[in-house]
């Protein structure tokens, strides 16, 4: 029952009530979802605030405090040029998010207008459109990448780009999949009728039935963008060192991880694990909520 005033009246919930009791609600439903925003909540707050919490410059080198261990004044140690490691993985916060971020913006403005017109065209214009999807993912998407990435040149932009490209068939396909299961409706027929342009039916009738499946694979792919990114650097194709990319700390960090020196690639790889297990959490909870049928736990 509603809370009573004074008077007897229904007091009305404040705003932040109401937020409060949507997160309670969701936190019910899907709990996974909370736990992860909460992991990228936590990065998102490092990657914003880092000038303001890191206690040194990412990449200022000092010789004379090469490969040192934790302590109170590095609390993560100093890697293999003197450089603190814990002020570099704060640091490199801002490089998973601005790699995800992009890649999942790059991915659906090429995959949801290819996916809705490959859709509700069908016949050999989606017969054709598919082919050449199924044509980047018969190849596993680390080994173009990286063939891609040696060709283009290791820089931020480039990795961004191709990583963005090579996702983008994940979201033509699930976007297919909800149109050919709308393009026969009947507010799509009504449309038709009187006489809607193709983009109209496409982006004001049918865009906003069939997004929901590519909104919850967004926080999946930005997992996977932040894994892929790292791969590259930690092989040497993505982001080069002195920057401070997860990847390439992990990859100088296992050079001297057999001498005792674990804390140069350790920090960086929990970090990247705790971020790409938050994504994960985060958008298989929002599969849970968005997806009619897992909602319902498939019956």
């Amino acid at each position: 029952m509603a809370d009573l005033a004074l008077d007897g009246a229904p007091k009305e919930r404040s705003t932040i009530e109401k937020v409060w009791g949507k997160v309670v609600g969701i936190s019910r439903r899907s709990p996974t979802s909370i736990i992860g925003f909460v992991i990228i909540l936590f990065f998102g707050f490092l990657a914003l605030l880092a000038p303001l919490l890191m206690p040194y410059d990412p990449i200022a080198a000092n010789p004379n405090l090469i490969l040192s261990g934790p302590s109170a004044a590095h609390w993560f140690g100093t890697d293999g040029n003197g450089m603190d490691v814990f002020s570099r993985v704060i640091f490199g916060s801002r490089f998973a998010f601005g790699i995800a971020i992009p890649v999942v913006i790059i991915a659906l403005s090429i995959g949801i207008p290819i996916g809705l017109y490959s859709g509700y065209k069908g016949g050999n214009i989606d017969e054709a459109i598919m082919r050449v999807v199924d044509a980047f993912r018969v190849f596993p998407s680390i080994i173009l990448a990286l063939a891609v990435v040696a060709a283009a040149g290791p820089s931020l932009l480039n990795v961004v780009l191709v990583i963005g490209i090579l996702d983008a068939p994940i979201f033509v396909r699930v976007v297919r999949a909800e149109v050919l299961a709308l393009r026969s409706s009947s507010f799509v027929e009504s449309g038709l009728i009187v006489g809607n342009p193709t983009w109209r039916i496409l982006f004001v009738h049918l865009l906003p039935n069939a997004i929901q499946g590519a909104m919850a694979q967004t926080a999946v792919r930005a997992a996977w963008a932040v894994r892929i990114s790292a791969t590259l650097a930690f092989l040497g194709i993505g982001i080069q060192p002195p920057t401070p990319e997860w990847g390439a700390m992990i990859r100088q960090g296992a050079e001297f991880m057999v001498n005792g020196q674990w804390w140069v690639g350790i920090f960086p790889g929990v970090a990247l694990i705790l971020m790409v297990l938050g994504f994960n959490m985060f958008g298989d909870g929002l599969q849970d909520l968005l997806d009619p049928k897992r909602r319902s736990g498939g019956k």
